[in-house]
């Protein structure tokens, strides 16, 4: 990735590409979901700007243009990493690694009492799966039980999902 990459916090005014990258990531999606439960686009601009009442948004930058984007929220003793996008074409060129990472250092600046940081993917992305085991994340011993304490999803997307946990550092740092 010989380019200059900036990580930055996203504003309103990245909501209609950030909804691109978005949407262009997760198409391969249809790969493994159910038809039913597969739906085009993943998310829109409104339900972009509610999640970010909720969380904050970063992105990953290049030339000026939006290649990747991910969101962090507070929720308890944790921190979520939620939304994590890279363009398909800037996949599995380090671009996800260094936005986990810009994040985490985000986390633990910003929510330094947080004890974990928890990351939510389906079952069946095994690309995501495959790169949270090599950031250092591990399966939640009880994934049913923390999707349903820091997550708002459907039904069928939360039995479909499970989630990734990783030590923080603050207070007693322990992952169950």
């Amino acid at each position: 990735m010989g380019r200059p990459i900036t990580i930055r916090p996203l504003a309103a005014s990245d909501a209609d590409a950030a909804v691109e990258v978005i949407n262009e990531a997760a198409r391969w999606y249809r790969d493994f979901l159910p038809p039913e439960e597969y739906h085009e686009p993943e998310m829109s601009r409104a339900e972009w700007m509610a999640e970010a009442r909720r969380l904050a948004w970063y992105g990953a930058f290049a030339t000026g243009r939006l290649l990747g984007v991910m969101g962090l929220e507070p929720s308890g003793d944790a921190i979520l990493l939620r939304h994590a996008y890279v363009q398909p074409g800037e996949q599995r060129r380090g671009l996800g690694v260094r936005l986990v990472e810009h994040l985490e250092a985000e986390a633990r600046r910003v929510h330094p009492s947080a004890r974990r940081i928890i990351v939510g993917t389906y079952r069946a992305n095994t690309r995501a799966r495959g790169a949270l085991d090599k950031l250092g994340y591990r399966p939640s011993p009880e994934p049913e039980h923390v999707l349903r304490a820091h997550y708002a999803i459907p039904e069928d997307r939360l039995r479909a999902s499970l989630t990734y946990e990783k030590p923080l550092g603050g207070p007693s740092c322990s992952t169950s």
